[in-house]
């Protein structure tokens, strides 16, 4: 029987959420103190703080931040989430166990500041396959900016071991080939780091819930569910979660056996006689199906 694994990485810490928003701004604590200790009891394996662009005070919020996760748990560690680079420095600074920084985007202008601080301070980062023309367009264009990245972090004494490559997510009912094309780019993947470090081996992350971006509430959690069996399958290190939903959480924890074999049936080109499986394994199978390209994408695909 088929069981997966997945790093998670908490989402919920985020500045987009209005009332960790709120608390940000007013430097309020026990908005973010509640937060932390309700994330602890779901178990993730990070905790990301998302600050977004931050662009007022971000080098003097993310460190205070940083001490208020630090002051409730200091066994999770912490993915520094900003566009503001003198914010992820500051917070590199207060950082008890060694940091993730999320993310460094293929572009001279944010890896030449940003890669000197992973070599600095001994972190991992998030390799974003984000290149000076926007998003990756394929498989090959994700190949190519994990090379360059890659390399030049090599250059400044930086293993490929501290690279967690993020091909980018994206909406199934937008960009539904793109879906494929990251599950392609994954079986590249060694071979592209291979060539850079003989032996080298990097981790790998994504935005989970940018595959359901725009369905509705109730077809999301099944098509982030599915997805990940995806990636895992093909080598997906971790994901950045809701840590709140435990349907995601345990099957990232390898408790949902089932629903990771009906995945893989699917993948592997098995036919599934509906009538032989009940409600929600029939929704598995119809939404890996829609995934991969098998069945043709629209907001009703579970009742067709």
């Amino acid at each position: 029987m088929a069981e997966t694994y997945m790093v998670t990485i908490a989402e919920n810490l985020n500045v987009i959420n209005k009332k960790i928003g709120a608390a940000f701004k007013a430097k309020d604590p026990k908005p973010v103190r509640d937060m932390v200790e309700a994330l602890v009891k779901t178990e993730p394996d990070w905790i990301d703080i998302n600050l977004g662009p931050a662009r007022k005070n971000g080098a003097e919020l993310m460190p205070w931040v940083v001490g208020i996760v630090q002051e409730v748990t200091t066994e999770i560690p912490i993915v520094l989430d900003t566009t503001n680079m003198d914010a992820i420095a500051a917070g590199l600074k207060v950082c008890k166990k060694t940091p993730l920084i999320n993310s460094i985007m293929c572009r001279p202008e944010r890896y030449e500041v940003l890669l000197p601080l992973v070599k600095e301070f001994g972190c991992y980062y998030v390799a974003l396959m984000w290149g000076p023309n926007g998003m990756a367009r394929d498989a090959n264009e994700r190949a190519e900016l994990t090379t360059e990245l890659l390399m030049h972090a090599q250059g400044l004494g930086i293993p490929v071991g501290s690279a967690w490559v993020d091909p980018i997510i994206t909406p199934v009912n937008i960009q539904q080939d793109q879906l494929m094309n990251n599950l392609e780019f994954f079986e590249m993947l060694p071979d592209i780091v291979g060539a850079i470090e003989e032996g080298g081996v990097c981790r790998s992350t994504n935005g989970l819930s940018n595959i359901s971006n725009g369905n509705p509430d109730h077809l999301r959690p099944i098509l982030n569910q599915v997805y990940m069996c995806m990636l895992a399958r093909k080598g997906m290190y971790s994901s950045i979660v809701d840590a709140f939903d435990k349907d995601i959480m345990d099957l990232a924890q390898g408790k949902s056996p089932w629903f990771v074999d009906l995945v893989y049936g699917v993948m592997d080109g098995k036919e599934y006689d509906y009538s032989d499986l009940k409600k929600e394994e029939v929704d598995v199978v119809k939404t890996a199906k829609v995934v991969l390209g098998h069945s043709l994408f629209s907001a009703s695909w579970l009742d067709i």
